[in-house]
């Protein structure tokens, strides 16, 4: 079992969702929070909210996008507190658009860029110091990085490139003492889809989806998240669905498909 007192823990867009979720929680654990976000207020809120819990916190702006925002973020944490015990992938943004009805394939850039190459970065320049402290990697992927979802073309595509990634780098870590842990969540009830992108590449407001019944809330989701990192575990796919539907795509792939066909597009077509 991890214990968090005193350990350093970065967090990618820990400006809201399930980033800023965590962030409290492991403050209210004894962890030393290292926030990165573009969103500096929100950043500067949510440091101050885990210092008031008796934690230290430092905010530190970061675009995932840049590599040299990504090193900076490192060298800051070094730099504050010295060591790095853990790290949280947690930045990404999403779609919801048909492929065929895409307007501007730019998109597809900025999803892979945000949800899986920020992850690549951020990774490589902070690996050497959780080599160092045999800390934890974790990272934020979604049921949709398991099996693909209708209007989620990208968004997926940038999910399954984070389990591939992760996947291969915690055999290479075999041995090291450093564990990775992938967590896909499925539906949560987080701001995500206030900025989710449409076929013209612009972020639009959707909401949650009506009569969807099968949302988490972001309190439920941040727990399993915590005792998943807690225990160290390689991976946490929520939601009874979700564990079924990564064995029906093993067993029985095209009834999976007809399953989400109906949940997804059924209604639209």
């Amino acid at each position: 079992m991890m214990d968090f007192i005193d350990k350093t823990f970065i967090i990618t867009g820990a400006s809201a969702g399930i980033g800023k979720a965590l962030a409290l929680k492991l403050a209210s654990q004894g962890a030393k929070l290292v926030l990165a976000a573009r969103n500096q207020d929100a950043l500067e809120k949510i440091a101050d909210a885990c210092i008031q819990s008796g934690t230290q916190a430092l905010s530190v702006p970061t675009d995932v996008t840049k590599p040299e925002d990504c090193c900076h973020l490192i060298e800051q944490t070094v730099k504050y507190f010295g060591s790095i015990d853990g790290l949280v992938n947690n930045a990404g943004i999403s779609m919801s658009v048909r492929f065929e009805e895409v307007k501007d394939l730019t998109l597809f850039e900025r999803i892979m860029q945000v949800n899986y190459l920020g992850s690549v970065y951020c990774t490589y320049y902070a690996l050497p110091y959780l080599k160092t402290s045999k800390g934890l990697l974790v990272a934020i992927s979604s049921l949709t990085g398991k099996t693909g979802i209708p209007t989620r073309s990208g968004y997926a595509a940038s999910k399954h490139a984070m389990q591939g990634f992760f996947d291969s780098l915690r055999i290479e870590l075999r041995g090291t003492g450093v564990d990775v842990l992938v967590v896909s969540p499925g539906f949560v009830a987080t701001d995500i889809r206030n900025r989710i992108l449409g076929a013209d590449g612009q972020p639009m407001v959707t909401g949650l989806p009506k009569g969807q019944k099968d949302i988490m809330s972001i309190e439920e989701c941040t727990e399993q998240i915590f005792r998943a990192m807690q225990e160290r575990k390689r991976e946490l796919v929520m939601t009874s669905q979700g564990r079924l539907g990564h064995w029906l795509k093993l067993i029985a792939p095209d009834l999976l498909d007809r399953i989400i066909y109906r949940k997804f597009l059924s209604k639209l077509d």
